[in-house]
């Protein structure tokens, strides 16, 4: 490790790459048209984001219950508010779009008032038959009325299925093939056919379910894409070019970038990994920190260039200089993205995978790339290097200085005062395991969501399964009742709307007995179910969807709901209230239970992550604490480090609380992202700090404030490109991706601060514990370059 990483090895690199110029960048323009042909493999996700492993106990119970009943979010709904259905021929082309619907190969089944079926008993009484709700066009706004009136008092049957009864919305059930709900297919039909359909109505037509919501999601992360690129690219070039004021240095750096981005797709292509809400960030994030290694790069070589003005000799020691510093800095990026690898979440795992890929692809990139390419243009004018000067920045190092030397006692009480803030902030964190917070808030489809939510209690579906250990145990009146107990106490719960099962279809079949009276919607009793019986087997009639209630055998009942949006600890509570209510009703001994569906397994992948990705940070501190130590081979400098790296993962867990955003699998993200980042310039003080005190035989003061303004600069400008770059995340419609990009941003500042003010504030304070031989001692490898060509 010190031989590969020693100024004899970068001296080597460096012949290397400008003597094999023409070699080389063959080999990457071979390397990024492989790549480009793995594009062809990149694929959108068509299934939510399972936070849980595969053979989590939840997830295996969830894939039970499909296994038992198949897709159960193959469910696309329309609602239309009944004041719009005012006259037959809006009610008849309500009915027409229906039809329409049904016609297309990808559906599997269409309920609507179009093709509503009305069990009644036979003319002679020996049978139930099914008939047409509604068989024909209607003619007139009376015949409407007439019908709409006995949809609303005669058939509550279809109460809260068909229409609301809160406020009378109709809406019509769309039941996609269960084999297309997690394909390309779904996405075709959704946007393709249903789209253009509904667009076509003169009819305010809302529409939700599963399906649609995902489709509409995934399509808004597809055009994101290109948004954040072109975002990233403008405001991080723009950056750069008012560092540099060079169009030259401008177009490399972009040159630079694009062919990291492209390497990123091609990667996700080669691994066939899908593009998730989390992978989709990895291109524009590969512009965000490879400018940086741009600024590193160029700065040097226009440095060397001023000083002495020999090409040749400049290129070399960008290479030797800047090389191992800017390898050390992308490795603890990395290192914060690769921790991810360690969760047992697919999703996370393949964001961390390529995510510290691409930033050490990027690395290679620049420090071949930039020196090549400078290498075949003339010498930089003297107006390029005018930004050398940095007198507009001198103000900024001064006033840092002058902190530092003069107000070290303030800086400690704003640390200690700012860090019991964040203590308060913390403890009002809420944990949110929404499946909808983090949609776009503006988007149609997610105010319809909320529009179904209130009209129908809930959008999110949950799933008991009641398997009564007997063959037709279902049918059994016991059975029954305990069934229409268990609905009772859900219609009971506010959160969850009213459910769906077998016991609906038997309550149909008991007011059908006695000729469609509502009065007798209800469970027969047992001399009822007897003069029922013959009717029911010789009928064999079933309306429809209610077969995906009770298995073939008659074993297994199914009762469906759905859950409004909330927040996690409220969800957590509901379920824990339908969990006892139903072993109460059906208890262990004599039936077997399971209660799930995916707003639970989305819930419980979020608990699941917040565990795993504090055990994820956790491991990413005590890497680079290993990292550290390894490099400066003291434990003393371990503290050092880390004090001023933790304190601004702590006063943006506070802002969190006081602000009102919560952990979810977006915003945790950030502590590992961001720890991994703003280590680097920690790692660069605190180098070029030992470097001086050996230049200055150890006078400490004037280490500190020459290691201050020989790096503040440098930390300036790089913590100025990553804070504008992650802070385009923040024009995102999604809220995770806000929070993300708003928090990043906000813990690198918070981070520049720290370790301009608080680190060398503390190395001056604890000089004698600190700053001596036996603590700072040889680096383990050189990172930072002397002003000659090797280190000492």
């Amino acid at each position: 490790m010190h031989k590969l990483l020693s100024f004899g090895f970068w001296n080597y690199v460096a012949r290397l790459i400008l003597r094999n110029r023409i070699l080389i960048l063959v080999v990457l323009g071979i390397a990024t048209i492989a790549l480009s042909t793995q594009w062809k493999n990149l694929r959108f996700t068509h299934t939510e984001a399972n936070l849980l492993p595969d053979d989590h106990p939840v997830n295996v119970e969830y894939n039970q219950f499909l296994a038992q009943f198949g897709e159960e979010g193959n469910l696309i709904i329309l609602g239309v508010e009944n004041s719009q259905l005012d006259s037959f021929d809006k009610f008849n082309a309500w009915n027409q779009l229906a039809d329409s619907i049904a016609t297309f190969p990808e559906v599997d089944l269409v309920l609507s008032t179009a093709n509503l079926l009305e069990l009644v008993k036979s003319e002679d009484g020996s049978s139930f038959e099914i008939q047409p709700f509604v068989d024909r066009k209607i003619t007139s706004n009376k015949e409407l009325d007439t019908i709409k009136k006995k949809l609303y008092s005669e058939l509550p049957f279809y109460k809260n299925l068909i229409y609301s009864e809160k406020d009378s919305v109709i809406r019509t059930a769309i039941y996609l093939k269960k084999e297309i709900v997690n394909t390309q297919a779904r996405k075709d039909f959704v946007l393709d056919h249903l789209q253009p359909l509904i667009d076509a109505q003169n009819l305010h037509i809302k529409v939700s379910g599963m399906p649609y919501i995902r489709t509409l999601n995934a399509k808004n992360i597809v055009d994101e894409i290109g948004i954040f690129l072109l975002a990233a690219l403008l405001i991080t070039s723009g950056i750069f070019f008012f560092f540099f004021r060079s169009w030259r240095a401008t177009f490399i750096s972009i040159i630079t970038v694009v062919i990291g981005v492209m390497w990123a797709f091609g990667i996700l292509g080669l691994l066939q990994y899908e593009i998730t809400v989390l992978t989709a960030l990895i291109p524009p994030l590969i512009i965000v920190i490879g400018i940086p290694n741009c600024i590193f790069l160029i700065n040097k070589y226009q440095q060397e260039i001023k000083k002495h003005g020999n090409q040749a000799k400049s290129l070399q020691r960008v290479i030797t200089k800047v090389g191992n510093a800017t390898l050390m800095t992308n490795i603890t990026t990395a290192s914060g993205f690769a921790t991810f690898i360690f969760t047992e979440s697919t999703l996370l795992k393949e964001f961390g995978i390529v995510a510290s890929i691409c930033i050490i692809s990027i690395f290679l990139i620049s420090l071949m790339v930039i020196p090549i390419i400078y290498s075949y243009l003339p010498l930089p004018k003297e107006r390029h290097l005018e930004h050398l000067r940095k007198r507009w920045i001198g103000a900024f190092v001064d006033w840092m200085e002058n902190m530092v030397r003069n107000h070290r006692i303030a800086i400690y009480i704003s640390s200690v005062a700012v860090l019991i803030a964040s203590f308060i902030g913390m403890y009002q964190i809420r944990i949110s395991g929404s499946l909808i917070e983090d949609m776009p808030k503006g988007a149609q489809f997610y105010k319809d969501i909320k529009f179904f939510e209130e009209s129908f209690d809930g959008i999110m579906p949950v799933e008991i399964l009641v398997d009564t250990r007997s063959k037709e145990g279902v049918t059994k009146s016991k059975n029954l009742k305990k069934l229409e107990r268990l609905e009772e106490h859900i219609i009971e719960t506010p959160e969850l709307s009213r459910p769906l099962s077998v016991v609906s279809l038997v309550k149909y079949s008991k007011q059908a007995f006695y000729g469609g009276d509502p009065e007798f919607y209800d469970l027969p009793t047992s001399n009822e179910r007897m003069f029922m019986a013959p009717l029911m087997q010789s009928s064999g009639t079933d309306i429809g969807l209610m077969s995906s209630y009770v298995d073939s055998t008659g074993q297994i009942a199914r009762v469906t709901t759905f859950m409004k949006d909330m927040g996690t600890d409220r969800m957590e509570r509901v379920e824990e209230n339908l969990i006892a209510q139903v072993n109460t009703i059906f208890p262990a001994e004599s039936y077997d239970t399971l209660i799930t569906g995916k707003a639970l397994v989305f819930q419980k992948g979020t608990n699941y992550l917040i565990n795993n990705l504090i055990i994820s940070l956790s491991l990413a501190i005590i890497l680079i604490a290993v990292f550290m130590a390894f490099m400066f081979r003291s434990y003393k400098m371990i503290l050092v480090s880390l004090i001023p790296n933790l304190l601004p993962l702590l006063i943006t867990a506070g802002l969190m609380g006081f602000i009102g955003v919560p952990i979810k699998p977006s915003t945790i993200l950030v502590f590992s992202i961001a720890f991994g980042i703003s280590v680097d310039d920690t790692i660069h003080f605190l180098a070029k700090y030992r470097q001086e005190l050996i230049a200055n035989d150890w006078k400490i003061k004037k280490s500190v404030y020459g290691a201050l303004r020989e790096t503040g600069v440098s930390m300036f400008y790089t913590s100025i490109v990553l804070f504008f770059g992650f802070s385009t995340f923040t024009i995102s419609s999604f809220g995770g991706t806000v929070a993300l990009g708003a928090l990043v941003s906000a813990t690198l500042l918070f981070a520049m601060l720290a370790n301009l003010l608080l680190l060398p504030s503390m190395l001056l304070s604890f000089e004698r514990q600190f700053s001596n031989k036996e603590t700072i001692k040889k680096p383990a490898f050189p990172i930072i370059a002397k002003d000659g060509d090797e280190e000492e």
